[in-house]
Order: structure tokens, then sequence, then C-alpha cells
């Protein structure tokens, strides 16, 4: 297992992050670790929750978060967790719904259980976890919950159907979400990333020639990293983006 970089100069700081009891679903790895240790790099109070137990750990030791560990797709657990979160802490200010799983799999083979487990690992647990936490961020007045969508439906990306859906559907849950807890002061935005070289992606599909034929597809010539996703979370999280609710903020380097 490679080891777990902390970032400890942040490229802008964020004040108002000092204190704030953030929560990062699937924070063991790639964007979710990113976005664990820019939180903790502002001062923030970070709880992680992954089903990863190991990774999960060597994260929240590095950074100096908290390590849940949690089936995301169990959804009583989810509710369980982030009522221990909350209760300990008092508030949770943000929530950063992070979690997926881009398996690739053939049109023809998809079956309705592997659907629903589609939906399960890439949709569902972001509707529950935000349900879970806007009851106390209503009655505090104040809260940022962001989503993560992607690109790929954004392109029609085909070996993935399940998977582009559910991620649409973010979009969707993110605006309504937007009006349902405006009111309150609670924000709803969604980040949509576009192709982040994380180890995973690495490990499977990010071949040189793979690599080649993004970077000729996006207007910026750069690997994006999760860091570059870990910015805009900073930036959504913040009261520095007090004036944004309902949107998807693109960290695409222009593919889409």
């Amino acid at each position: 297992m490679r080891g777990v970089s902390v970032a400890t100069e942040p490229l802008a700081l964020y004040r108002d992050l000092r204190e704030r009891v953030v929560v990062v679903t699937g924070g063991a790895s790639g964007i979710g670790a990113a976005l664990v240790q820019a939180f903790r790099a502002q001062g923030s109070r970070v709880h992680l929750l992954d089903r990863d137990a190991e990774r999960g750990s060597l994260v929240a030791h590095a950074s100096g978060a908290r390590f849940h560990a949690c089936d995301l797709t169990d959804i009583d657990a989810l509710r369980q967790t982030l009522a221990e979160i909350e209760a300990a802490e008092t508030r949770i200010d943000v929530l950063l719904n992070n979690a997926g799983n881009d398996d690739r799999h053939a049109l023809d083979t998809v079956e309705p259980g592997y659907w629903r487990e589609r939906f399960a690992l890439n949709l569902d647990h972001a509707f529950f976890a935000a349900q879970a936490v806007a009851g106390g961020m209503r009655t505090r007045g104040s809260g940022s919950i962001v989503m993560t969508s992607s690109t790929s439906w954004m392109k029609g990306r085909p070996g993935m159907v399940g998977y582009t859906t559910a991620k649409a559907a973010l979009v969707g849950l993110t605006r309504t979400l937007s009006r349902e807890l405006g009111s309150a002061g609670v924000r709803v935005n969604c980040i949509v990333p576009g192709a982040v070289s994380t180890e995973r992606q690495t490990t499977l599909w990010r071949t040189e020639a793979a690599r080649r034929e993004i970077l000729n597809a996006q207007a910026l010539p750069i690997d994006l990293q999760p860091d570059h996703v870990a910015h805009m979370a900073l930036f959504l999280g913040s009261e520095a983006s007090a004036g944004c609710t309902g949107a998807q903020f693109l960290v695409d380097a222009g593919i889409s």
C-alpha cells in the first residue's frame, strides 16, 4: 500500500473552516483521501466513512481525522454513524458525498440486481446521508452539502451505463435539495470531476495511450489530480461560496 501524503500548506486559507465539523464519505483513497487531507489542513474536524478499514485508518492516522468503518450501502448503519458523529460533535457543518464506484460493465450483461447495486454504490447513500444531516443543518440555519458527480454522464461514456445514470441523477438530486433546504440557509452543490488521475484509475484503466487520449481531449493539457477536486470542495464548504447553491462546478480541465 502506498503511503499517504498530507498537505501542510494549503493554497488558500478559509478561516471559517477552522473547527468546522466535516464528514467525507469514501474517504479512504483517491479523491476522498485528498478531501480529508485538504480539510484537515484548514483545521477542520474531519470524519471519514469507508468500508476499507485498513486504508481508512491509514488516512485518518496520517491526517488527524477520525475514521468510521461503514458500508455506505447499509443505510441503517450509515444513519447510525452520522447520528453518532453529530451527537459527539453537536453538529455537522459540511457533508461531502464523495463515495462511488465506476466499475465497467457491458450493456448486455446488466441484470436488475447489478443495476440496483450501481445505484446503491453511487446514488442512494448520497441522498440518505443528506437526509440524515439536513435536520441539524436546518435547526442551525447553515450547512453545506456537496455531491460528487462525473463528466462521464455528460459525454455519454459507454461501458458504464449504471454509473453514468447514477451520476446524472446526483445533479437532479442537487437541484431539488437546494430548493428543499435553501430557505433554512443550507447550500447544496455538486462537483463534477473529469478524468482525475487516482491510484485506482492508473492501476485499472489509465494506460499511457489512454492518458494521451485524455490530454488531447482536454482544453488544459494537465493530468488532473485529486487535489484539484479538493480545492473546489474547500471553496464550496466555506462561506466563500455563500451565494452558491443548486449548481454544478466542473473540475475537468475543459474535457466536457
